[in-house]
């Protein structure tokens, strides 16, 4: 697989849509990415806008995000609001409640075993409630600058379709990619597919006339296309 030719074509796609864009900086970007650059990478709210976004709009986490680290930049500062407070504060977010007693526990945790700080590590952060790979990736990435694969639906899909790999899971996604994908591309590869699947790659119908990387695409799955 010619990983470079992917990554150039991707690359290229993606300057080329910010760059025609109607307006400037109507390109929007994962709303992670757009906590963690507002918030200059601080582990604490990416970890709390990754949490927020899990089955959530972009769009809607972005607001929940803000909300909340308005009111609890830090752990200390979650902490002390009532669950059901910080549930108001992520609403309408999905599983807002759910997110809310994970995210009351997830301060404890930090608190009494890390004072106060997110950990830099794959398996402190899959031990904390309600933080799986996903979003141990995007913390990894976002906060810390470390290589990971994140895997949502559209990396998963893509790299399905196009026959890069044949796996059932996000998980075992990830896993593979791991495997088959040169390290320096790790990081930005989300960042890519998602832009990719909601504006190209789509999950029905997708727009395989204008891909970039139509060569490097077996389109398994793919019964309608335009």
């Amino acid at each position: 697989m010619n990983w470079d030719a992917i990554h150039r074509a991707l690359a290229s796609w993606r300057k080329g849509l910010q760059r025609h864009s109607a307006e400037p900086g109507s390109l929007t970007e994962p709303s992670v990415t757009t906590v963690a650059e507002y918030y200059a990478h601080d582990p604490w709210a990416v970890l709390v806008s990754t949490i927020l976004s899990l089955r959530t709009k972009d769009e809607v986490t972005l607001e929940a995000s803000k909300r909340l680290l308005a009111k609890a930049p830090n752990p200390q500062k979650l902490a002390a609001l009532s669950e059901e407070h910080i549930a108001k504060l992520a609403y309408p977010a999905g599983f807002y409640r759910t997110k809310a007693a994970s995210l009351k526990k997830i301060a404890a945790i930090l608190l009494d075993q890390y004072n106060g700080t997110v950990p830099a590590d794959m398996d402190a952060l899959l031990a904390l409630p309600g933080v799986g790979r996903k979003t141990a990736n995007l913390v990894l990435i976002e906060a810390f600058d470390l290589p990971g694969i994140c895997v949502d639906v559209h990396v998963h899909r893509i790299s399905n379709r196009c026959g890069w790999l044949n796996t059932k899971t996000p998980e075992e996604t990830e896993m593979t990619l791991r495997v088959i994908l040169p390290k320096k591309y790790w990081k930005g590869l989300n960042a890519l597919l998602v832009l990719y699947g909601q504006n190209l790659c789509r999950p029905v119908s997708p727009f395989c006339s204008r891909c970039v990387i139509a060569d490097h695409c077996k389109r398994i799955g793919v019964e309608k296309c335009r």
